[in-house]
């Protein structure tokens, strides 16, 4: 059976951080309850066309889905479990702030099966929580990672973020230093540098020359402390901001990487499936109004009320992506794979920009072995420099 992720989103939050683009907003309780009507609607409704898939990750993302309550979440793993085939090693994950982890929660989300938590910390520095606009300290985050384990998950990750303003390097090998110290340690590490976008509170704070992050000397030497570090604490780096230990790996972020078709579900999710992606709407009163009373089968296919934008990929879309999602990993991309997926080889397509990479020292052909398999394969990879300058590398592959 073709392989399958499922992504659901749950959008709701106590408070938009300052420094947050993503699509997530408080509500009230009248909303909630109608939101996760529409969104089992919509996952039930499904399942019907995707009956040939074995789901091997579930993620559910935000917004901060610790937030609402633990009913929500179990009914969404009901109608899951119901309506999807589960590959028996499933990898779920559920995103958390520390401040909305309770031990009852914790509880329901393991009778529901959720194996793993994303727990989001961002700096164990109060002051800098506070800049970033989060409403929880770092004893809050202490309290709610001794619980996760307390009660019985062993595949937890920590997010931290680097280039928060006022932040320096010691605060943040401090962050770094008392994550690793956890006991346990958390199995999987993610460590994000501070993205200024548009339409934020941090964007205007910039644009005014308030904003006080550290500069680019700072930045670097956070990057190469991040690695040199995790690397000394049994942790593999396996793409641009994300750590391991050995069979840790995040499954799910692993397979939009490798391009592994997924559907999403609730308010903005992004599907890929079959080479056609396709996006849900962002209007809540439309998706409620539409997936609130949407037909349990599929005996009406006309989503378009609900689907905001809807592109079938072309086999330069298809290579394109290849590239740019394949080399953010470590491995990088598979030579021969990509010649079979697409028929072509990957130096007639990309010769001049791989052959000007390589000489300036920035990609590398290496060979390994895919994970269960003994033959090896050759890949093309991001060196130590090149993932210093990822962007600048993969925007050479854009055709």
């Amino acid at each position: 059976m073709k392989e399958l992720e499922l992504y659901i989103h749950i959008p709701f939050c106590e408070r938009k951080c300052l420094y947050c683009d993503f699509l997530s907003f408080p509500c009230d309780k009248e909303e909630r309850d109608a939101y996760f009507i529409a969104l089992i609607n919509e996952i039930r409704a499904a399942s019907f066309e995707l009956r040939e898939y074995i789901v091997v990750s579930v993620f559910i993302g935000g917004g901060t889905p610790s937030l609402v309550d633990e009913k929500y979440i179990a009914s969404i793993m009901k109608v899951v479990r119901e309506n999807y085939k589960l590959s028996k090693d499933c990898e779920i994950t559920i995103e958390a702030n520390p401040n909305s982890i309770t031990e009852e929660k914790l509880r329901t989300w393991k009778e529901v099966y959720i194996n793993r938590i994303s727990i989001g910390l961002q700096s164990s520095n109060d002051d800098e929580l506070k800049k970033l606009g989060r409403l929880y300290n770092y004893a809050e985050f202490e309290r709610a990672y001794s619980e996760a384990v307390r009660a019985g998950f062993e595949n937890i990750n920590v997010d931290i973020m680097s280039d928060i303003p006022g932040q320096t390097l010691e605060s943040y090998k401090s962050t770094l230093k008392k994550v690793t110290e956890l006991k346990p340690a958390p199995e999987h590490i993610s460590a994000y540098s501070l993205i200024v976008e548009e339409g934020t509170p941090f964007y205007d704070m910039s644009e005014r020359g308030e904003l006080n992050i550290p500069d680019e000397d700072i930045d670097r030497e956070m990057y190469a402390f991040t690695k040199e570090y995790l690397e000394e604490k049994g942790y593999k780096r396996y793409e641009i901001s994300n750590y391991a230990k050995d069979g840790y790996e995040c499954r799910h972020n692993l397979g939009y990487w490798m391009r592994r078709e997924y559907r999403g579900f609730g308010l903005g999710a992004a599907s890929l499936i079959e080479n056609e992606r396709v996006s849900n709407t962002e209007d809540f009163e439309v998706y409620i109004k539409y997936w609130g009373n949407a037909p349990l089968t599929d005996a009406d296919p006309d989503m378009a009320p609900a689907v905001t934008n809807i592109q079938r990929l072309s086999i330069n879309d298809r290579m394109e992506e290849t590239m740019f999602l394949g080399l953010r990993t470590i491995q990088g991309v598979d030579i021969e794979g990509f010649r079979k997926a697409f028929g072509r080889d990957i130096f007639e397509v990309y010769g001049k920009a791989i052959e000007k990479n390589i000489n300036d020292g920035l990609l590398e052909t290496k060979v390994c072995s895919k994970t269960g398999e003994n033959a090896a394969h050759r890949y093309l990879a991001l060196t130590d420099k090149g993932l210093d300058v990822s962007n600048y590398v993969m925007a050479q592959f854009l055709l």
